[in-house]
C-alpha cells in the first residue's frame, strides 16, 4: 500500500508521465468578476517515444510502476463522472491522491490495452485494477454493475488524476502534430490489433506534462473497447461488436492481405478510413516493437486487469499471434485470410 507522498513518490509522477485535472481556483469574494480565460499551457508534442528498455518494461504494474499504486485502504467517493459507456466515478485513496474510478466491462480490456500500448513506447495515461474494492459514499450503483464482498464493486480500474498535470482537448485523428508519420501509423495498427473499435476523436487527449520544460502528451484515453470483435456492416442492424471478450477477440481475424505495399486490416469499427492507407513498412515497424515484448510481459498486462488463467492464456496466445502476422508481412509464405 502507498503511504505518505515523499519527494521520491512525487518525483516518480513526473517520471512515469502522470496525468490528472489541475485544481480550479477559488471564487473571488464579493462581487463576482468574469475573468479571462487562461491559456493552455504549450509545450513539445509527443506521441511516442524510442522505448531502449522493451524487454525489460514491467507490464504487470504499467507506466505508473509498483510505486504509483492507489492506496486502497480508504477510497472515498468525489463525484460522479459524465459520459461515456461505462460508469465512472472520481475518488480519493486513503493516501489523499486522486482518481477515475471505472466499474463495468471496460475496466479490465482498459487496463490491459494501456500496458501494451506503452509497452512499445506510445504515451498513455496511469491505471491499475483492484479486483475488489469497497468506494465509501458512491450513489446506489445499477444491479448491472459487478459486486463483490461486502458491498464492494470487483474490477475497478484506477485512473491517476495527480494535481501536477493538466487534462486539455481531445486531438483529432485526421488533424494533429504527427499526421502521415510513421508512428501515428503504428498506432493506428496497434489499435486494430487491440480489436479497438471505438476510434473516435472524443476518445482522445491531450495532456500536459510538465517534464523535460514541458511536453504535450498525446493519448488514446478511452481504450475500454478492446479485446472482442471489431464487427463488419450491421446484419439487420444487429449490434455485431464486443468489447472485453476474449473467445470473441481469439475468433476474429486481424490482417486481410497485403497488395501493392500497402496494408488491409478486418476492421469493422469507427473511423475506417484511418486505415485506408497503411504500408507495409509502416506496419512492419510497430511489429518489429511489439516483437520485443516477451509472451510473460503480454501476459503480465492481462494478470494486471484480473483476468482469469484461461483467459490470460486464451489472450495472450492471440496476442502473439497477431504480432507474428505483423512480423511475417513481405514474406512469401506469409499466409492471408479472407
Amino acid at each position: 500500500m502507498f503511504g505518505k507522498l515523499t519527494p521520491r513518490v512525487v518525483a516518480a509522477w513526473v517520471l512515469a508521465l502522470c496525468f490528472a485535472v489541475a485544481p480550479s481556483s477559488a471564487a473571488p469574494q464579493g462581487k463576482e468578476k468574469k475573468k479571462a480565460k487562461k491559456p493552455d499551457p504549450t509545450g513539445a508534442p509527443v506521441l511516442w517515444r524510442e522505448p531502449a528498455d522493451i524487454a525489460r518494461r514491467d507490464l504487470f504494474n504499467g507506466p505508473g510502476g509498483e510505486a504509483l499504486r492507489p492506496d486502497l485502504r480508504k477510497i472515498t467517493f468525489i463525484e460522479q463522472e459524465t459520459g461515456g459507456f461505462s460508469t465512472k466515478y472520481r475518488v480519493r485513496d486513503a493516501a489523499g491522491r486522486v482518481w477515475v474510478a471505472k466499474v463495468g466491462p471496460e475496466a479490465q480490456s482498459e487496463t490491459a490495452a494501456v500496458r501494451l500500448v506503452w509497452g512499445v513506447g506510445y504515451a498513455t495515461e496511469i491505471n491499475y485494477l483492484a479486483p475488489c474494492v469497497r468506494i465509501e459514499g458512491a450513489p446506489q450503483a445499477s444491479d448491472k454493475l459487478p459486486r463483490c464482498g461486502d458491498g464492494g464493486f470487483a474490477n475497478v480500474r484506477f485512473e491517476a488524476r495527480p494535481e501536477e498535470f493538466d487534462r486539455l482537448d481531445e486531438w483529432r485523428w485526421d488533424e494533429n502534430p504527427f499526421k502521415d508519420t510513421k508512428e501515428l501509423k503504428g498506432l493506428v495498427v496497434l489499435m486494430a490489433l487491440l480489436n479497438n473499435w471505438d476510434l473516435k476523436d472524443s476518445n482522445n487527449k491531450v495532456i500536459y506534462v510538465p517534464a523535460n520544460g514541458g511536453e504535450l502528451h498525446y493519448v488514446v484515453s478511452d481504450l475500454g473497447a478492446t479485446f472482442g470483435k471489431t464487427g463488419s456492416l450491421p446484419l439487420f442492424w444487429r449490434i455485431t461488436r464486443s468489447r472485453n471478450n476474449p473467445e470473441d477477440y481469439a475468433k476474429a481475424s486481424f490482417i486481410e492481405d497485403v497488395k501493392d505495399g500497402q496494408v488491409y486490416f478486418r476492421y469493422g469499427g469507427k473511423n475506417q478510413d484511418l486505415f485506408d492507407d497503411i504500408q507495409l513498412e509502416e506496419a512492419q515497424w510497430i511489429g518489429r516493437l511489439l516483437s520485443r515484448l516477451s509472451d510473460k510481459q503480454i501476459s503480465d498486462a492481462f494478470r494486471a486487469a484480473n483476468y482469469s488463467a484461461e483467459d490470460v492464456r486464451l489472450l495472450t496466445e492471440a496476442v502473439r499471434s497477431r504480432i507474428d502476422e505483423l512480423a511475417e508481412l513481405g514474406r512469401p509464405t506469409a499466409a492471408r485470410t479472407r
